[in-house]
């Protein structure tokens, strides 16, 4: 074979050569360009999922309403007492809830003396966990029907009439929101057009579902049903399920 042949299949072998290998450069550039195409589409669907998600975390947790006189950041305690009382009773009950009618039962003289005279100061979450027991509503009808006599000025008064005519746990008898109305007939001057209307349309829904969504937060849980005790510089957190003395 000739020197001029052998040079021409060389430089065909050499030229094959580098075409390959530019080729598979463009095929690796191609691929690197695919691969951060696609991280920039995960990054970017990331993004929006994590806006999404402090956005809805972003929105007020305060409710559209609450009743007159709530304390708190987001108003979801209502107090009973004077304000300036050395001490702070804080109670967490459900109108449904067994062991709170017990305490009431056992403790509601000696609490409702000590508030009387200047002691103490009740702060009430009402709760609602019963309902999810059975599915039911009067835990919740219970809470809304209390911010409604809260309302009226006349919360201890139906909170007690309550807690003496509570329905066996089993029985969601206020899910039917006319006997709540009726019990409040026990409380002079209650039931008045606005009470019954506040009941009726279950005016402080989203309130009740708040209170009960600060007592379900697992970041800061307050103590279970019923009740602690604290000065009000440092109201106590933690109470055991059983009630107890003061």
């Amino acid at each position: 074979m000739s020197e001029k042949n052998r040079d021409g299949k060389r430089s065909a072998r050499e030229r094959l050569l580098a075409e390959r290998q530019a080729q598979e450069a463009r095929s690796r550039r191609n691929k690197k360009l695919l691969v951060i195409g696609s991280v920039v589409a995960v990054l970017a669907v990331a993004v929006g999922v994590g806006v999404a998600v402090q956005s809805m975390r972003s929105k007020p947790a305060t409710p559209v309403a609450a009743p007159a006189g709530a304390i708190g950041d987001r108003k979801l305690v209502i107090p009973d007492g004077a304000p300036d009382a050395p001490s702070t009773l804080t109670v967490y009950e459900d109108p449904r809830c067994p062991a709170c009618q017990l305490f009431e039962k056992t403790f509601r003289p000696t609490v409702d003396k000590l508030k009387d005279q200047g002691k103490i100061v009740g702060n009430y979450h009402i709760v609602s966990f019963i309902d999810r027991h059975d599915n039911g509503t009067g835990s919740k009808n219970g809470a809304n029907a209390l911010a409604c006599a809260q309302d009226a000025g006349k919360f201890r008064a139906y909170h007690n009439v309550l807690y003496a005519n509570q329905p066996p746990e089993t029985s969601d008898d206020w899910s039917d929101r006319g006997k709540l109305i009726t019990l409040a007939k026990q409380v002079p001057g209650l039931v008045t057009p606005t009470f019954e209307k506040c009941v009726k349309d279950n005016t402080y829904g989203d309130w009740v579902s708040a209170v009960q969504e600060d007592f379900d937060n697992p970041a800061s849980p307050p103590p279970p049903p019923c009740c602690s005790t604290g000065s009000r510089s440092s109201p106590a957190r933690t109470a055991s399920r059983s009630p107890r003395p003061i």
